[in-house]
């Protein structure tokens, strides 16, 4: 069932030459602004009920606009939204919490906003105390608290009761781990009971982690809606374009879509990992000593070069990455033609399963400066359990168990 459905939406914000002829506008009156922008155009999206969606973008890219015309908190100036379910959101730090009044305060004012009878207000507020564990804070006034502080006590009063749809726009960046941890937990089981998410986050782990879709939004419109690693990759891809650099997107064998970007003057010609014999891998045993092999074409003088590489899980999340700037390895000087090739060895310490490579080739530590050639799934492999005790997770480090009975 359709929970949220976003129709040609569109959102400008204008300026008249006076309030008259805005007051004018709202009832219908044609009136020209003086000055408009439009934040969104022609945005449309489905989510189902029960659905993780994911809401990426450069800043400025509409993202938070969009999430306040879900909610209502503002009008859209074309198109139209339709909501199934009560909304739990949080668009800001604090939710508009009143600095003079204390946490509690602003917990019954935040929750009796929300639709909640004063006896289920009554019932929760232990709980919510609870949960935000921030201890005798919670009866003194709002402005003694950090931004932590503020944003658990937001988070307990939007989570009290399980919503519909969930909207969460960046807020728990600004939590400690410990309570990040719980935050996800949370979000994570109403998953599990059938709530819809959907969330703003530059986070690649938090949207790969949580979500089933992501929507990656462009100067106010959707560039990409699909598999979260794919719209991650092609996301990271936007950053890191500069001037005459550009998208390729390839579709491999395996139904992914290579997402490749840069200025092209230097490029991976081959990319494979071989074992301690020289023999190339497709299947690698856990704790395997491995190489990896990457060889690249220069196509034009360049005073600096370095080469990076990441390892992801299935879901595209980081397992492990460095750059021969970070080594200390830079090689200097390059000039066209010229073919370098690089040798990386390491333990294969990984759980069994899927795993790929991303390369990239820039001029200093990242590729904000130079990119040159930035390629998701550059090398795809899987990791087999032969001859180890059999365990879980994507990291193998076997441990030493000693049992002592009395």
């Amino acid at each position: 069932m359709t929970c949220l459905h976003v129709e040609n939406l569109g959102k400008a914000f204008r300026t008249y030459k006076s309030e008259w002829q805005r007051v004018a506008r709202w009832f219908g009156i044609p009136v020209k602004p003086r000055e408009e922008q439009w934040v969104l155009r022609n945005v449309n999206f489905r989510v189902q009920g029960g659905e993780a969606v994911g809401i990426v973008g450069q800043n400025g890219a509409g993202k938070s606009t969009l999430l306040k015309l879900v909610t209502g908190t503002l009008r859209p100036t074309e198109g139209h939204v339709q909501v199934q379910g009560r909304i739990a959101a949080i668009l800001e730090l604090g939710m508009g919490f009143n600095p003079e009044l204390t946490g509690r305060q602003n917990a019954w004012h935040a929750a009796g906003l929300m639709g909640f009878q004063r006896e289920q207000i009554e019932h929760i507020m232990p709980h919510m105390e609870e949960f935000a564990e921030i201890g005798d804070y919670f009866d003194q006034p709002v402005r003694t608290y950090s931004s932590g502080m503020q944003m658990r006590v937001a988070f307990a009063v939007v989570t009290a009761y399980r919503p519909e749809i969930l909207i969460i726009d960046e807020a728990l960046a600004v939590g400690d781990a410990y309570f990040q941890h719980k935050s996800f937990n949370r979000i994570r089981q109403f998953q599990k009971e059938g709530t819809t998410l959907l969330i703003v986050s530059h986070d690649r782990g938090a949207i790969q982690g949580l979500c089933d879709r992501a929507i990656l939004l462009d100067r106010g419109s959707v560039l990409k809606d699909g598999d979260p690693q794919e719209v991650m990759d092609h996301y990271n891809a936007l950053i890191a374009e500069r001037d005459n650099s550009t998208v390729r997107i390839t579709p491999l064998e395996n139904g992914k879509n290579q997402v490749c970007s840069g200025t092209g003057e230097v490029r991976v010609a081959s990319i494979a990992l071989f074992n301690e014999k020289d023999q190339p891998l497709e299947l690698v045993n856990v704790g395997a000593s491995v190489r990896l092999q990457v060889e690249v074409a220069v196509h034009r003088d360049l005073p600096s070069l370095v080469l990076g590489y990441v390892i992801k899980d299935r879901l595209g999340q980081d397992i492990y990455g460095t750059n021969t700037w970070y080594t200390q390895q830079p090689v200097r000087d390059v000039t066209a033609g010229q073919r370098i090739r690089y040798h990386i060895h390491f333990p294969v310490n990984l759980g069994p399963g899927s795993y790929s490579v991303s390369t990239a080739l820039v001029s200093t530590e990242n590729h904000l400066v130079d990119n040159y050639e930035w390629k998701d799934l550059a090398l795809v492999f899987n990791v087999v359990n032969l001859d180890k005790t059999v365990f879980v997770g994507s990291n193998w480090m076997e441990p030493r168990i000693t049992v002592e009975t009395s």
